[in-house]
């Protein structure tokens, strides 16, 4: 199993505004359409959809739905109605909020041996009354040029970084829309279709291995 960075090693952003259709419908059915393209590239396979629940007026219930969708494709018509179903008891006016698009993917080692990793890349969709709010994230080294402790790993970087930026390309066209970089964290943050690489000094990236990790 892969070390974990508690917050995202990069990630990549989508706003999709004034959608005709706003709502849980069609950001399943653009989840649906992003998971077709991140399973092509064996980054994500879903297997289970989470999300919080809120209340106009009071803000998060502090209450979370998770839901399995191994044989459910998440742009089945009768999904949305099953997350609905969800809602909590005595919260009738409860809505849903962000959407995880939970599952595994495959990355490969220096001896390009593939391993599967839950959770490798992570899905968020949040719908909304006018617009869609997506965010790609990847919590783990493989993508970058040093791993979480600063050893330089151009092999694996070269084995699961390109597969990445493909997707990333391949989204923005299915999207309509480019991706923009998110928040950079003390684990790294995106550059373009990648991280970003971390400065070298006595052939030693920056080690994190400081605060903890997963």
């Amino acid at each position: 199993m892969l070390m974990r960075a508690p917050k995202e090693s990069g990630s990549w952003t989508w706003n999709l505004e004034d959608v005709e259709e706003p709502g849980v419908e069609f950001a399943l059915v653009t989840a649906a359409r992003m998971s077709a393209v991140l399973e092509k590239h064996e980054l994500l396979v879903p297997s289970s959809l989470e999300w919080s629940w809120f209340q106009t007026g009071k803000g998060g219930l502090g209450m979370h739905s998770r839901l399995s969708v191994v044989t459910c494709p998440l742009d089945d018509p009768a999904l949305p109605g099953a997350l609905h179903a969800c809602r909590p008891t005595g919260y009738p006016q409860a809505e849903i909020g962000g959407i995880y698009v939970l599952g595994s993917g495959a990355w490969f080692d220096a001896d390009g041996e593939r391993h599967t990793e839950y959770r490798l890349v992570e899905l968020l969709v949040v719908p909304d009354e006018m617009d869609l709010w997506i965010e790609l994230s990847v919590h783990h080294d493989v993508w970058a040029q040093c791993d979480f402790r600063g050893v330089p790993q151009p092999v694996i970087h070269a084995n699961n970084a390109p597969r990445l930026a493909a997707a990333l390309q391949e989204l923005e066209q299915v999207l309509g829309a480019a991706a923009e970089p998110g928040e950079p964290t003390y684990y790294g943050r995106a550059e373009g279709y990648g991280l970003a690489a971390r400065d070298i000094i006595d052939g030693l990236g920056l080690d994190v291995t400081d605060a903890t990790l997963g």
